[in-house]
C-alpha cells in the first residue's frame, strides 16, 4: 500500500511527463485493440461463412472415411441417431447426406459429378444451400408430375453439360454393395457459382438418393450446427461421450477442414507479429520516459539509499509507478476504444473489392468486441511496461549513495 502511495505522488510530481506517458500507452492500446478487433470480427465472420456454407461445425462418419471415402462406409440406423443429436441443448441443426461419385450423360456429353442425397429441410436449417440458388426451386423431396426426382445441379456441371432447368440427367454410379446403380432425373433448379463449392455437385432428396445407390435408412456424414462456431471441440467430445460408438468418427470443423483451419491459424499469427511491433513501438517511448525519470532522480535515491532503504524497496518503486501509469494508460486507451470497436462492429468497413467464400459475397470487414480485443491489448501494455521497467529499476537499486550524493 505504502508502494502505492508514493508511486502515486512521484507520478504526480511530473504531471507532464506523466501525462503524455500515459497517452502513449493508451494510444498503443487503442491501435492493438483496433488491430484484434477488426481480425478477430473478419475471422469470426470468414469461419461462420464457411462453416455454414457446406461443412457444420461438427461431422460425424464411419471410421476414416474423412481419409479414405467409401460408399460402404456407412452410418447405420441414422433417424435414431439424428432423433437423438436433435435433443443435445447446443445443437441446432442436424443434416445426414449420402455422397457417392457419379457420371451424369447429357445426350453425348459426360461429366464427373459428386451426388449428395440430403433431407432438403434439415439441410436447410443447418446449411445456407437454400441461399445459393441462381434458378429454378428448391428441393422439395417430392417427384415431379412423370414420377421423375428433381435434382439440383450446381453451375460447372450446368456449363459442361449445357443444361436448362427441366432437361433429364442420366446419372451412373456404384451402388452398395458393388451393385450398378443408374437412374434418370430431372433438372428443378442450379445452384452455386463455376467457382463455388457446389459446382460439380448434383443434390437430390435422400429417399431418391437410397433408390439411386440401393441404400436403405444409413448415411456417409451427418453434418451438426451448432450455436456457436466456438463450442465445435466441447460438443464434438460431449458427443463422442453420449454416443459411445467406437465406429463412428465426431470431429469438429476444424479437424473435417484442417487446411483451411491451419491456414487461419497462420494468419492471425500473422496479425500478432503487428500488434507485438505496436508494443514494440510504445516500450521503446516508455523507456525513454522511465530511464530520464530515474536519472532525474539519482540523488533522490542516493539519499534514500544513505537513511538505509534497501535496494530492493527502490526497484519496487519504480516498478510499481511504471504499472500504475501503464494501468491509467490502458483505462484511458479502453474508454477511447470501446466506442470505435462498437462501430465498427455494427457498421464495419466496406471493402472496395468483396470476395466470395462458398459462392457468398463476404464485402464487409466487422469488428469484435471480447475478452481478447479489449483485455489482452491492456495485459500486453501493462506487462510490456513492468518488462520496460526492470532495466531502470535496477539500475536505480544499484545507485550507491556516494555517487548519486556527489553526482549534482
Amino acid at each position: 500500500m505504502l508502494n502505492l502511495k508514493i508511486a502515486f505522488r512521484n507520478l504526480l510530481r511530473a504531471r507532464r511527463r506523466s501525462i503524455l506517458t500515459g497517452l502513449s500507452m493508451a494510444f498503443g492500446y487503442l491501435l492493438a485493440s483496433l488491430s484484434l478487433s477488426l481480425a478477430e470480427g473478419s475471422y469470426a465472420g470468414i469461419i461462420d461463412l464457411f462453416t455454414r456454407d457446406h461443412t457444420g461445425h461438427v461431422q460425424i462418419h464411419k471410421g476414416d472415411y474423412l481419409d479414405r471415402p467409401s460408399i460402404n462406409k456407412q452410418i447405420k440406423n441414422v433417424d435414431d441417431l439424428v432423433a437423438r443429436l436433435d435433443s443435445a441443448p447446443q445443437v441446432v441443426g442436424v443434416s445426414p447426406r449420402i455422397l457417392a461419385p457419379s457420371l451424369a450423360y447429357l445426350g453425348d456429353k459426360s461429366v464427373i459429378a459428386n451426388v449428395i442425397g440430403i433431407d432438403p429441410q434439415r439441410e436447410k436449417n443447418t446449411t445456407r444451400l437454400a441461399e445459393k440458388l441462381s434458378k429454378g426451386s428448391y428441393l422439395t423431396g417430392r417427384p415431379n408430375a412423370d414420377g421423375y426426382d428433381i435434382i439440383m445441379v450446381g453451375q460447372g456441371i450446368v456449363d459442361s453439360l449445357k443444361l436448362n432447368l427441366g432437361d433429364e440427367l442420366v446419372l451412373i454410379g456404384q451402388g452398395a454393395e458393388g451393385s450398378i446403380a443408374n437412374d434418370v432425373l430431372v433438372v428443378g433448379a442450379i445452384v452455386g457459382t463455376k467457382d463455388s463449392y457446389e459446382k460439380q455437385h448434383i443434390y437430390m432428396s435422400r429417399d431418391a438418393a437410397e433408390r439411386y445407390l440401393y441404400m436403405g435408412g444409413s448415411a456417409h456424414e451427418i453434418a451438426i450446427l451448432t450455436r456457436d462456431y466456438a463450442d465445435a471441440r466441447p460438443v464434438a467430445d460431449e458427443i463422442t461421450q453420449q454416443l459411445s460408438d467406437p465406429e463412428l468418427s465426431i470431429d469438429p470443423w476444424q479437424v473435417v477442414e484442417k487446411t483451411f483451419y491451419e491456414s487461419m491459424q497462420a494468419d492471425k499469427m500473422g496479425n500478432y507479429v503487428s500488434v507485438g511491433l505496436i508494443m514494440l513501438m510504445v516500450s521503446i517511448g516508455v523507456l525513454n520516459t522511465v530511464l530520464m525519470s530515474t536519472l532525474e532522480r539519482t540523488r533522490e535515491f542516493g539519499l534514500l539509499k544513505a537513511i538505509g532503504t534497501r535496494p530492493r524497496q527502490i526497484f519496487y518503486m519504480i516498478l510499481t509507478e511504471t504499472v500504475v501509469l501503464a494501468s491509467f494508460g490502458s483505462l484511458a486507451g479502453a474508454i477511447l476504444a470501446l466506442p470505435i470497436n462498437g462501430y465498427f462492429t455494427d457498421h464495419g468497413i466496406l471493402m472496395p473489392e468483396p470476395m466470395e467464400v462458398g459462392g457468398i459475397p463476404f464485402d464487409r470487414i466487422v469488428a469484435e468486441v471480447s475478452f481478447v480485443t479489449m483485455v489482452l491489448p491492456a495485459l500486453l501494455v501493462v506487462v510490456t511496461a513492468a518488462m520496460v521497467a526492470l532495466l531502470p529499476g535496477i539500475r536505480a537499486a544499484r545507485v550507491t549513495p556516494v555517487r548519486a550524493l556527489g553526482s549534482f
